[in-house]
C-alpha cells in the first residue's frame, strides 16, 4: 500500500475525549495495525502528514510514536522513518537475561527449561511439518554444519534451525516463546570445543532426520541427546570460568 493511501486511513481524533490526545493518536495507529491496514514492516506516514491528517500538533504525534515505540509496536530507523515492528509487542530480551551477571547459572537454568520443552516441540514438529517445509529444514541443518566446518560462530545458523523447528509445529504461541527458551544457544556457540561441535553437527542431523521422517519419538529423543550435549558445553564453560 502506498504512503498516500496509508495517510488517508487516519481520521480526525480531536472529537474523542476519553484519553489524552497522544494516547488517542497512538490507539488509532495501533488499531490500524490490529486490523491489518498497516502491516509489520510497513513505514507509517511522517509526523507532518500525520499531524495534518489528525489535526493535532507535531509534538502530539511525537508523543504518540514514543508510546508505541515503548510498547514495541513501532521502531524508529534513523534517517529512514518510523516502521511497524516485525515482531509486534515483543522485546528483544523480555525477561532481562542481559542483566543476569552469572551466565553459567543462567545457562543451567535455561537448560532445565529446554529439557522439558524442546523435546516436545521436536516431536510436535515431526507430526505437523509440511512437505513444503521439509527442504528448508534440511537446508538449515546443512548451514549449521557448514558454518561450524568453516570455523565460524554458528549462533545465527543454530538459532534459525531451532526457531524453524518451532515454526513447523504451526502453533503460534510456541513460535513466539521459543526464542526465549533457546536464549542460551549464544553461550554454547562461543565455545570452540571440537568434540562438542562434532556432537552438535551429529545431533542436529539426528533431529532433522527424525522430523523429516515424521518420527515423533525419534525427534524427541534426538533433541534430548542434543540438549545433553549442550549440558556438556555448560559444564566445560563452568570449568573454564573457574580457572
Amino acid at each position: 500500500m502506498d504512503q498516500n493511501n496509508r495517510t488517508n486511513m487516519f481520521t480526525n481524533v480531536q472529537t474523542a475525549k476519553e484519553l489524552p490526545l497522544s494516547e488517542r493518536v497512538a490507539e488509532q495507529i495501533n488499531q490500524l495495525i490490529r486490523e491489518g491496514s498497516i502491516e509489520p514492516g510497513d513505514k507509517i506516514p511522517n509526523e507532518f502528514e500525520l499531524a495534518e491528517r489528525l489535526n493535532v500538533g507535531r509534538g502530539t504525534i511525537r508523543e504518540a510514536v514514543k508510546l508505541l515505540v515503548a510498547r514495541n509496536i513501532l521502531e524508529i530507523r534513523r534517517g529512514k522513518g518510523t516502521y511497524v515492528k516485525e515482531k509486534i509487542g515483543l522485546s528483544e530480551d523480555p525477561l532481562g537475561f542481559a542483566y543476569v551477571a552469572d551466565k553459567i547459572v543462567l545457562a543451567n537454568e535455561l537448560f532445565e527449561l529446554r529439557m522439558q520443552v524442546e523435546p516436545w516441540i521436536a516431536g510436535l514438529a515431526a507430526e505437523r511439518i509440511t512437505e513444503e517445509e521439509k527442504p528448508q529444514l534440511k537446508e538449515l541443518c546443512d548451514i549449521v554444519e557448514e558454518t561450524i566446518r568453516r570455523g565460524e560462530d554458528h549462533y545465527e545458523a543454530d538459532s534459525r534451525f531451532h526457531h524453524f523447528i518451532a515454526s513447523c509445529t504451526h502453533n503460534s504461541v510456541i513460535n513466539e516463546i521459543n526464542p526465549i527458551v533457546t536464549h542460551g544457544i549464544n553461550l554454547f556457540t562461543k565455545l570452540r570445543v571440537p568434540e562438542l561441535l562434532e556432537a552438535t553437527i551429529r545431533t542436529h542431523r539426528e533431529i532433522a532426520d527424525a522430523i523429516l521422517a515424521g518420527d515423533k519419538a525419534g525427534a524427541s529423543a534426538a533433541m534430548v541427546r542434543h540438549l545433553k550435549n549442550n549440558k556438556s558445553t555448560i559444564e566445560y564453560a563452568g570449568e573454564q570460568a573457574r580457572k
